[in-house]
């Protein structure tokens, strides 16, 4: 057994070689150690136990990427939780891609309305800026 095997106590077969420990899985994901195990808190992960030691399989580092995409798109922990849960109970996965489909199409709208808030507020402000110009150049400054 190497240090690694020992500190774990899984010996390498086949099986094991896809067990990563909770700094092997957070430096490949470039998260923290409590991020991994705030989503275990969430239930959103559930890596097994080897004592006090977290072991990831390749299902646990899988659900974590698809977390993390969730979050970079801007879903919501319970979002992302519904399509976890239906990936697992949909092996065609075809309910979890209606759902996804509607989650997508809501955040765009969502995104479509952010952008035009944006946009006018950038006019806006841009229209105020020239004004302001304006005035000091009037005034001699």
């Amino acid at each position: 057994m190497d240090a690694k095997q020992e500190e774990t106590g899984l010996e390498d077969t086949g099986k094991n070689r896809d067990l990563m420990g909770i700094q092997e899985v957070a430096g490949m994901l470039g998260v923290t150690h409590r991020t991994l195990r705030f989503y275990e808190d969430k239930g959103l992960i559930e890596p097994r136990r080897v004592g006090n030691t977290r072991i990831y399989a390749r299902r646990e580092v899988a659900r974590m990427q698809l977390i993390l995409r969730g979050k970079r798109l801007g879903f919501t922990i319970r979002e992302i939780s519904e399509f976890l849960d239906l990936y697992d109970a949909d092996p065609e996965h075809v309910e979890q891609s209606k759902l996804l489909l509607r989650r997508i199409r809501e955040r765009l709208k969502l995104l479509a309305r952010q952008r035009a808030a944006i946009e006018e507020t950038v006019a806006e402000l841009k229209k105020l800026e020239a004004e302001t110009l304006a005035e000091i150049a009037a005034a001699g400054g």
